[in-house]
């Protein structure tokens, strides 16, 4: 599509959104909190399908996550808050104040000066030292995802290790830290600081954790159900399978991938 056939598009998607909230017995009734969750399962159902690549899924995705944005912007007009309109005017400018190496003069031809002077804007848009530079990082996020943005702002404004190795050192003294721990509490700390430690390494080495732990998942879920259709064709049940025929299984589906 050309510029002009997308904006068509996005027009009738607002007509669409109009007759829905003015027809529809249950899209009148919804309100910013009656689809607050599932705007969140709309999110996790993209990042399967990307994490899955399954593009037509991905673009499928992308247009239930759309109409939640203007689900939630038509709401905001009929209370007079705001509308769609007004949410692209303030995000157009916030990518516009934020890219003063693109729309300014300031200079950054690299991503780590990108990213160091983005913080530095965020912070300055928000006018008072009560904010920190972790303040952004949202409290609902899981906790290996939280741990990991929290990492990446805290080395935009300098705080970081050097190098992938040094922090995998880190991440040896944790574990070891954690096998001399006695109490449970403790144990239960060292841990923490052990996945900690772990998920910075993983960052310092390029790799996304929630990504990877992910795609194991998604791995093991599919080897798994490889040995239950395998037990099936034994007329037996896994559970009535000794650990040894059940290892012939897994080893059996890794083979299929």
């Amino acid at each position: 599509m050309n510029r002009q056939e997308i904006l068509n598009e996005f027009s009738k998607l607002l007509d669409v959104m109009d007759d829905l909230r003015a027809k529809c017995p249950w899209d009148k009734e919804q309100t910013w909190d009656s689809i607050r969750t599932l705007s969140i399962e709309e999110v996790h159902e993209l990042s399967e399908a990307i994490i899955e690549n399954n593009v037509p899924e991905v673009q499928k995705e992308l247009g239930d996550l759309l109409l939640h944005i203007v689900f939630y912007s038509k709401i905001a007009d009929e209370q007079q808050f705001f509308d769609i309109g007004e949410v692209c005017k303030s995000l157009i400018e916030k990518l516009i104040r934020r890219h003063p190496h693109i729309y300014g003069e300031v200079i950054a031809n690299d991503t780590e000066t990108v990213l160091q002077n983005w913080e530095q804007i965020k912070l300055a848009e928000k006018g008072s030292k009560k904010n920190g530079v972790l303040d952004g990082v949202p409290k609902g996020l899981n906790s290996m995802v939280k741990a990991f943005r929290m990492q990446e702002k805290a080395s935009q404004v300098g705080f970081d290790w050097d190098n992938a190795d040094l922090a995998y050192e880190k991440v040896e003294e944790e574990w070891k830290e954690f096998k001399e721990a006695t109490t449970e509490e403790h144990r239960e700390e060292e841990f923490g600081d052990y996945l900690f430690a772990l998920i910075n390494f993983a960052r310092l080495s390029g790799i996304n954790p929630d990504t990877a732990l992910e795609r194991c998942n998604l791995k093991f879920k599919s080897r798994f159900q490889s040995m239950e259709v395998q037990a099936e064709a034994l007329n037996k049940g896994l559970k009535d399978m000794t650990l040894d025929e059940m290892e012939a299984l897994w080893q059996n589906a890794k083979k299929e991938g």
